[in-house]
């Protein structure tokens, strides 16, 4: 009997080890599947043109160039659309701080109609952004802002997510702690800073992560709010490079390959803070 109950215990074992074999192939060749597209652009990038269209391909660069990144600077005005885009990151990271003061206002401050204010910054998270769209130009229109750096970033300073996860967050912070401070002379202020923020870290930290992807990935509205090519952002170049150039692979390979290649790098690097957020915000 007990020779039979082994018996079956092995085979489900080995079952068990077949399939578990099976999954890590399965999910190895998807891997695979899923980096082929990602590496083929970035080796396309330090390709001669001509050897882009060469047939049969070849995965690697016979002479790595340099060329390709040279023409976007040179010539398509990526400096440009390089250093708007990095206004708007840090801009960004201006609006991840007054996001943080929100939500440690909405956390730590009782004040009359708190609840309903925070419902109605909740209830903005229902509306697509390409509701708000139209109403947002016109004000902004009527105060003289389309057309300039300023109307680009002052839509995106503040976020309904951000602030419904640094209150959540910070709702957990002791007010022994905030209490103690405020005896020892600090201001609310410094208090927040000092105090608050360090704690907050984790949630920072994350929240710059996706502050600077949103940044870096801004498309949609710069490309509605600008008339002036002077005032385009990395992802709206890199749209105009395929129009201009439908027949210079090489070139929109290296284009592709420095819009992704910095996002790509902070995910891999950060991609545990990221979990660890939705984690975080999944048990608030």
């Amino acid at each position: 009997m007990k020779t039979a109950v082994q018996q079956v215990r092995a085979n489900s074992g080995s079952g068990e080890k077949t399939f578990q074999w099976f999954v890590a192939i399965l999910l190895t060749v998807g891997g695979l599947l899923m980096v082929l597209p990602f590496a083929w652009m970035i080796l396309s990038s330090f390709k001669t043109e001509g050897e882009v269209t060469k047939i049969p391909p070849t995965i690697w660069p016979e002479h790595f160039t340099l060329e390709n990144f040279k023409i976007l600077f040179d010539s398509m005005a990526f400096g440009t659309y390089l250093t708007n885009t990095l206004v708007i990151v840090l801009a960004s990271f201006f609006g991840l701080f007054l996001n943080a003061m929100a939500g440690y206002g909405f956390a730590k401050f009782k004040f009359k109609g708190r609840g309903f204010l925070f419902y109605l910054v909740l209830a903005t998270m229902m509306i697509p952004g390409q509701v708000t769209m139209i109403p947002v130009y016109l004000i902004l229109n009527q105060m003289g802002l389309t057309n300039t750096m300023m109307g680009i970033v002052l839509p995106g300073l503040v976020g309904a997510f951000a602030i419904f996860l640094f209150r959540q967050f910070m709702s957990d912070i002791p007010e022994e702690l905030l209490e103690a401070t405020r005896l020892d002379g600090a201001g609310e202020f410094r208090t927040f800073l000092q105090i608050v923020l360090p704690i907050s870290t984790p949630i920072l930290a994350v929240q710059a992560i996706l502050t600077f992807i949103g940044g870096w990935n801004s498309f949609l509205w710069p490309l509605i709010i600008a008339n002036d090519e002077k005032l385009y952002t990395l992802s709206v170049g890199l749209s105009l490079l395929k129009g201009q150039n439908e027949s210079q692979f090489a070139l929109q390979m290296a284009g592709s390959t420095f819009m992704v290649l910095p996002i790509m790098i902070i995910f891999i690097v950060f991609q545990k803070y990221i979990i660890e957020n939705y984690t975080i915000s999944g048990i608030k």
